[in-house]
Formats: structure tokens, sequence, C-alpha cells
């Protein structure tokens, strides 16, 4: 059994939200909310979120208690990208991009 979150449309690139991701992969749902409890950024905060709502999911939809599940899978995806202009020298404009993420968490139990 396993119980899924997503968070779509972060503001917040991929980039910097992957090693976030890599950090609590493959841990103990206690040990992976201490790990994004304690990591700066505001990346951590955001896959906080997510963790936390799927192990709702997890105990409120499918029965399954918190002691035993473990992060079977993080993911950040690209989401898309707003572009925008800013004056530049000399009449040009230059480009900003601002990009999004899709956050997904899945949580499993222990076998």
């Amino acid at each position: 059994m396993e119980a899924k979150a997503i968070a779509k449309y972060v503001r917040i690139s991929p980039i910097k939200l992957k090693p976030v991701a890599d950090l609590v992969r493959g841990k103990d749902l206690e040990e992976a909310l201490t790990i994004l409890k304690f990591t700066p950024g505001k990346g951590s905060e955001l896959v906080e979120k997510v963790v936390k709502s799927a192990a709702a999911n997890a105990e409120n939809n499918h029965n399954m208690s918190p002691d035993n599940l473990f992060v079977k899978e993080v993911y950040a995806n690209k989401g898309p990208t707003m572009k925008r202009w800013r004056a530049g020298s000399q009449g040009r404009a230059f480009r900003i991009l601002k990009r999004s993420s899709h956050i997904g968490v899945t949580l499993a139990e222990k076998e």
C-alpha cells in the first residue's frame, strides 16, 4: 500500500529542490521530517510540507500506521516557466525565466 501527495506549480526552481529531495529518499518518516526541519532554505520547507501531507493521506485515507512509513519516492520535476522581460542597455530587452516545480512524495509501509 502506498500514499502519495503532490504539490504542483511551486514557485522555486527544481535545481534548488533536487538536492533536498535526495536527502530524504529512502529514509523513515520521522528521520526524513527531522532532516527537513533542520535543513536550511525554502526548498526544505516545501518538501517537508508535501511529506507531511503524504503522511496525513496515509494515516487518514489508507489506515496506515505512521510508525511503519518510509519515503519510497521523492521527485522535483520541472513545471512551466514564466517568461518576463527586463529593460537592458541601449533599448534592448533581457529575458527573465521564473521557473516552477512539481514536488511529489510517495510513502510506503515497511515489510
